[in-house]
């Protein structure tokens, strides 16, 4: 048989060899070369990179924002106001502890016989460290939990607020009676109190215990060398039962009364008087209702350097309230609200000032 067409050339392949007469011819694909396997691929190591983010970039952009403009300018404000105030918080200090004079004028003598000039001054070094980072977070806690609650309230108003259905009662959550103010007030005194409660321990005992205490390095040595980092948080119970009050009704005060203020008049904001005024009088109410809170909490955190700390808040007020009857509640108050309303109407003033030159200026008020 042969197969060897034209045909069968074009598709077939010839193996080159004849058997007996006869053209053994395979298919074209067995006649191609068998292909090679490709040698192995080596693997690519495996490499993970990381990018750390501009943080400069992030400064910038945070030192632009209004929130630490107004950071900056409780700072400013809580600075400038404690240079010129100091001799009034060391007499107040004294007085709602117990040391020395029980009158204003006594104790302002006695500080300057024992001392001198400079003992009006003990321990603002530790006062000028504690007041910065306290009005910062104090003044700009307040203005951010105040936008964001009042941004929240807007948004439940706009929508259903959620409801609860225990059988026939029927319950409606709704954020409309509460203060923004109130709650900015509030979370600003916790705030600024779990912060910078060591720097208040430090400077009652380098006001009260002078002779113990006499410079910054060996008051923290001795608190650390006595209790531990513990020993820096002596009170905060007691702070923070006191100090929410008065933080909230503080805040309340001042905004509810200088937003009155402004719509009784027509007018868009205060001149720098008005702020004084109304901030000292805030200080002076806020002041006025927690102050028997503040006197027990004076008594728990510089007690124990006399050897008689009360074990809790109430058993310091039944201490004072047993020594000095019911007016010892109120030991100190008139020292304490020489110091507030002025300390109170400084700050507001200062505070607003420097919110004017720093923010107005990008436009963010």
């Amino acid at each position: 048989m042969d197969f060897e067409t034209e045909s069968q050339k074009k598709k077939c392949g010839v193996l080159g060899d004849v058997l007996g007469g006869v053209t053994m011819v395979l298919p074209k694909e067995l006649d191609e070369p068998i292909p090679l396997p490709s040698p192995p691929t080596l693997a690519v190591p495996f490499e993970l990179r990381f990018q750390l983010p501009d943080l400069k970039l992030a400064v910038r952009d945070f030192m632009r924002s209004r929130e630490a403009g107004e950071f900056l300018s409780g700072a400013l404000a809580g600075a400038m106001t404690k240079a010129v105030l100091a001799p009034l918080e060391t007499i107040r200090t004294r007085m709602v502890v117990g040391v020395g004079s029980k009158n204003i004028s006594g104790s302002f003598l006695e500080v300057i016989e024992q001392q001198g000039w400079q003992g009006l001054w003990a321990g603002n070094g530790i006062n000028m460290l504690r007041i910065i980072p306290t009005q910062a977070i104090e003044l700009g806690t307040f203005e951010c939990v105040k936008r964001a609650m009042t941004s929240a309230q807007e948004k439940w108003s706009q929508s259903e607020c959620p409801r609860v259905q225990l059988g026939p009662l029927s319950l409606s959550f709704s954020l409309s009676w509460i203060s923004p103010v109130a709650v900015g007030g509030a979370a600003a005194g916790i705030f600024s109190t779990l912060a910078c409660h060591p720097l208040e321990v430090l400077k009652d005992r380098l006001t009260v215990s002078r002779d113990i205490y006499p410079t910054l390095s060996i008051a923290i040595s001795k608190i650390y060398k006595d209790g531990g980092i513990g020993a820096f948080y002596a009170g905060i119970s007691p702070t923070l039962i006191g100090m929410l009050p008065y933080s909230t009704c503080y805040y309340f005060m001042y905004d509810t009364m200088k937003t009155s203020y402004c719509k009784g008049k027509n007018k868009k904001s205060l001149n720098r008087p008005e702020m004084l005024l109304i901030g000292a009088f805030s200080g002076f109410t806020a002041s006025t209702l927690s102050f028997p809170l503040e006197v027990a909490r004076k008594r728990l955190m510089v007690g124990a350097l006399q050897g008689k700390c009360p074990p809790h808040m109430a058993a310091a007020l039944s201490e004072v309230i047993r020594e000095g009857g019911l007016m010892g509640l109120y030991r100190g108050w008139g020292a304490s609200c020489l110091k507030v309303m002025p300390s109170s109407g400084i700050t507001w003033m200062f505070y607003e000032a420097w919110k004017d030159i720093l923010l107005v200026e990008k436009r963010l008020l």
